[in-house]
Order: structure tokens, then C-alpha cells, then sequence
């Protein structure tokens, strides 16, 4: 009699999963690496399982959280997974305690009685002279202080004729903006209307400017000198503006689309 295996043992690896996913968003490793930060070689050992290069479980649950958002795939389940086949999930390190000195107790000093008595006659002798000497003195003091404060200063009268000019307005940014792109540009402005979407742009020298998901209403603009070239992942969910006009039937739902964008009207695209 054999033994089948259970639907656990069914399942994609976390290696096998990013790479089907990197692969169906059109991604090369040295794009994800570039978006993610996470060296070449530790990419290819992750596809393939090997997580040694990782330096610790640790860095290998953040590394497969990285990779998996920059191809748009829930990290979640992935790390749930990778957990479930490495022991579970690493315990949280707890604070050091911290280290209280042990204080030391003095003896309780006894009170110095004569001490305390000297201060008590000097201060009642202080408080006598200082009555006698400033005993005359109160209503000439009393009406300089009246008079000091009954009388503005010309510094807090404000002068005639002046006021505070209130700040301009800022104008609120529009939709239209967009339309003002300048003419010696490309401009390309990507919306996920109805769903996200992942994305990738990249300048005419090839430097990746992004690459990840794009969430449901979220807008992202591109400005170069000479061309923007686009991948998307589903190209069906994109809302596309090239140079101030919109680019109507990018493509299908689920539609992988390579596109490449220049100055001036995006006809050919």
C-alpha cells in the first residue's frame, strides 16, 4: 500500500511561484534585482530554493517579501509557506534586562540644630532691615508702576495705513496638467482605472525609473528627454497619456505590452 502525498506537498514551491511570476510580468533577474536591491545571485538561489545565500531566515523571509511585491504576487502566503518548511516563524529576540545598580544607603544624618537656628536669626534680621529701608518708598514706587504700564509703547501701536497684505492663494494642481507637458520631452502618465497593475518604465539609457505594482487610482508620470519604454503587465487595466493625449486600446485584460513612447503625437506608439 503507498502512501499519496498530502495537498501541501502539491504546491509550487516560494522559488518556483516568484519565478513563474517574474517570467509572466516580462522581467529579466537584473530588473527585479535593480527594483529590489537584492544581488543577482541571491535572486537565482531563491528561484531555485536555495535560500543559503540569504544569510538567515530572517533576511530570506525579506528578501522573498521584496521579490514577490516587485513582480506582484501577495508576499503573505509565500512567507506562511516558507515558514511552514523552516521550522516556523523565528521567535521575536526579547529586551535585555536592564541592569539596576544597587543603591547604597547612607546612614540617616542627624539634624544640626545650630546650624538651623543661625539661619532663622539671620533671616528674620534681613526681613527687618529690608522693611524699615523701603517703608517710605511704596507710593513713589506705586505710581512709577502705574504710570509704566498706562503708557504704550510707540513700537506696539500699529502705524496708520498699513496692513497685513494676506498670502496668495496656491492654485490646486489639475487633471489638465498633464497637457501642459513640454514639447522638447516625452511625457507618459500611467493610471490603474479599475484594478492594479504592474508596471515597468525605463529612459532612453535603459535606467529602470519604475517597476512594482500599481495600485487601483494610482497615477504615475515619466518624463525624458528622447523615449519612455513601458512593459505592462495587463495592459487591459492601464489608463495611458502620452505627451498630453490619451493612447485609447493599449491592449487586453491580462495582456502582456511592450511599449515605446517618443516626442510629439503617440500614434505609433
Amino acid at each position: 500500500m503507498s502512501i499519496g502525498n498530502s495537498s501541501a506537498d502539491d504546491r509550487p514551491s516560494v522559488g518556483r511561484v516568484l519565478q513563474q511570476a517574474r517570467i509572466g510580468a516580462g522581467l529579466t533577474v537584473d530588473e527585479v534585482s535593480t527594483a529590489t536591491r537584492v544581488r543577482i545571485p541571491i535572486v537565482h538561489g531563491i528561484e531555485q530554493d536555495d535560500f543559503s545565500r540569504c544569510g538567515g531566515d530572517v533576511y530570506a523571509r525579506g528578501h522573498i517579501r521584496s521579490l514577490a511585491r516587485a513582480v506582484g504576487v501577495d508576499p503573505a502566503p509565500l512567507i506562511a509557506q516558507f515558514d511552514e518548511e523552516h521550522g516556523g516563524r523565528p521567535e521575536p529576540t526579547g529586551a535585555a534586562p536592564l541592569f539596576e545598580a544597587e543603591r547604597i544607603r547612607s546612614e540617616p544624618r542627624r539634624p544640626n540644630w545650630t546650624a538651623a537656628m543661625v539661619a532663622a536669626i539671620v533671616a528674620v534680621v534681613g526681613f527687618v532691615g529690608f522693611t524699615l529701608v523701603s517703608g517710605g518708598g511704596d507710593d513713589g514706587e506705586a505710581s512709577t508702576a502705574a504710570d509704566t504700564t498706562g503708557t504704550a509703547k510707540p513700537s506696539d501701536t500699529p502705524e496708520k495705513g498699513k496692513q497685513s497684505k494676506p498670502a496668495d492663494p496656491k492654485p490646486d494642481p489639475t487633471e489638465s496638467a498633464i497637457a501642459a507637458a513640454p514639447a522638447n520631452k516625452v511625457t507618459v502618465k500611467l493610471t490603474a482605472a479599475d484594478r492594479q497593475a504592474w508596471i515597468s518604465a525605463k529612459d532612453h539609457n535603459g535606467r529602470l525609473l519604475h517597476v512594482g505594482v500599481l495600485e487601483r487610482g494610482v497615477s504615475k508620470t515619466f518624463t525624458d528627454s528622447q523615449r519612455i519604454d513601458l512593459v505592462l503587465g495587463d495592459a487591459g487595466a492601464v489608463k495611458l497619456f502620452v505627451n498630453g493625449k490619451e493612447v485609447r486600446e493599449v491592449g487586453e485584460d491580462g495582456q502582456v505590452q511592450r511599449l515605446s513612447y517618443t516626442k510629439g503625437d503617440p500614434e505609433a506608439g
